[in-house]
């Protein structure tokens, strides 16, 4: 048995080395189409390029007996290493005549994300910093593009701050809250203003299918450029108003990071033993705890300053946590009735939601599985 054995993972070994050389020339191919996307300005991600050939590999697969979504796991991995790679070759200019772009908060990691990416579009390109403002007149006179990237709770206080900028100039925020810095860029600054929120950290490896949400300000035809700039480096934008920005928000941020927090806070107060409860879980709880933990793993001042934004998001979680000691209390009750009833009436507010999340889940839930090492 242990010679058979051998020969078959002898033969295994050989098909996995003419795979690795294979991947070796698919990155080679993927090198030369980000260059020629760099030349031509054509977006990383093109979508309806990536269903297609998702589609025919699938196809393809099913006909030689290989299960499609075995194929698709694989090319959805290169994807998103080609996406990465993709972007060093640089990307097409699309204001050449913009002049210089300042990056205010540029040594942080989201300003410094930015800086760089405007760097390889071949814009000329400087950071000012908190210690640099004795040169900010002198920095700013002559720029094309003022992007804010400064913490939450400074931003508009670093708006309020600003010297007179030229009147062609485009002024962007980068803040998660909208309402009051589109305001305050449009009383400091009589040119063109757009906000933007990045929905993604700075240590993404490329901005492939990142979104990107645009508050309309000042100027929309004066802005349009930045905007074809961020499809082009990969991004999915997002027009939104700014009330109905911050509005949607406290759900999709206040809410959430506070909930990870206090879940957080209650394993703690617990002495909850996590090397035990990560030998125990399930993969969609280890992968739960996971999102917990990495909330643990990031600069906490940045949380609480999402958090603090706006009065509307603690109303928002008081709101949650009274819904929360309404269904406890029917527990607590024994209304067992009560708790399917309310469980059924969400299922039907999610409808094809649920069956969409469940699907997509799974995916995560196989992968998460897959990485995780049992040395026992």
């Amino acid at each position: 048995m242990v010679d058979e054995l051998k020969v078959l993972r002898d033969q295994i070994d050989e098909v996995d080395q003419q795979l690795v050389k294979l991947f070796a020339q698919r990155l080679k191919l993927v090198a030369g189409v980000g260059e020629v996307k760099s030349r031509h300005g054509l977006p990383i991600y093109a979508p309806d390029r990536e269903a297609a050939m998702l589609a025919s590999r699938r196809a393809e697969a099913e006909a030689q007996g290989v299960p499609p979504d075995l194929i698709e796991d694989v090319l959805r991995r290169f994807m998103r290493e080609s996406y990465a790679s993709e972007k060093d070759t640089g990307f097409k200019c699309v204001n050449p005549d913009l002049g210089k772009a300042v990056v205010i908060g540029g040594g942080g990691q989201l300003g410094g994300l930015f800086a760089h990416l405007l760097s390889l579009s071949g814009y000329h390109t400087e950071i000012l910093e908190k210690d640099d403002w004795h040169k900010a007149d002198t920095l700013l006179a002559d720029a094309g593009l003022v992007m804010i990237a400064v913490p939450i709770d400074q931003t508009v206080a670093v708006i309020e701050r600003l010297p007179k900028l030229p009147e062609h100039c485009l002024l962007v925020d980068l803040t998660s809250v909208k309402s009051e810095p589109v305001a305050a860029m449009l009383n400091a600054h009589s040119g063109p203003v757009l906000g933007l929120h990045p929905m993604f950290g700075p240590d993404i490896p490329s901005l492939a299918k990142q979104v990107i949400i645009h508050c309309h300000g000042r100027g929309e035809a004066d802005y349009e450029w930045l905007l074809a700039q961020m499809r082009i480096w990969g991004a999915r934008l997002q027009e939104v108003p700014a009330a109905e920005h911050d509005e949607a928000m406290s759900l999709v941020q206040a809410l959430r990071h506070f909930t990870s927090f206090a879940y957080g806070a209650h394993l703690c107060a617990e002495g909850a033993d996590l090397s035990r409860l990560l030998r125990l879980s399930s993969p969609i709880y280890r992968l739960e705890l996971a999102m917990v933990g990495r909330l643990f793993a990031q600069d906490p001042a940045l949380y609480a300053d999402i958090i603090l934004s706006s009065p509307r998001n603690l109303a928002m979680i008081r709101r949650y946590h009274g819904r929360f000691g309404e269904l406890l209390e029917e527990l607590e009750n024994g209304q067992r009735d009560a708790f399917v009833k309310q469980f059924s009436a969400v299922s039907d507010y999610f409808g094809d939601y649920a069956d969409t999340f469940l699907k997509e889940s799974r995916m995560l839930l196989a992968q998460a599985n897959d990485s995780r090492h049992h040395s026992d």
